[in-house]
């Protein structure tokens, strides 16, 4: 599986920036597509899930202001993200695993840098 995260970039405290992660060569066909984000120093922290049927999961620090989206026929997920804060500064990874209780992401983009300036 191959995952190409792109869309990061600089923006305003208060500004908009959306995210896309586009998959490549996945073989399991219920999955759930993740977005992960980290700053130095610190660990690698969820921001925001979609199932292969579109249930949604997001981080409490993220809810209202990020929405998470999927297109199935571009085998493409979004992170919109709006109200941007500067904490929400960081490197943001999307990751897929197949759907079910225990599964871990194995599959991890590149990473995309997101800078928020205050």
């Amino acid at each position: 599986v191959q995952l190409q995260a792109s869309g990061g970039g600089l923006v305003q405290a208060g500004g908009s920036l959306r995210l896309s992660c586009a998959a490549s060569g996945r073989t399991f066909s219920r999955y759930v597509m993740g977005w992960f984000r980290q700053t130095p120093g610190k660990e690698r922290e969820f921001v925001a899930s979609i199932t292969w049927i579109g249930g949604k999961n997001y981080a409490d620090s993220v809810k209202g202001r990020f929405t998470i989206s999927g297109d199935s026929a571009k085998n493409t997920v979004y992170l919109q993200m709006s109200s941007l804060k500067p904490e929400d500064t960081a490197v943001y990874y999307c990751a897929t695993r197949p759907e079910g209780v225990g599964a871990k992401y194995n599959y991890w983009g590149q990473g995309t840098l997101v800078t928020v300036s205050s």
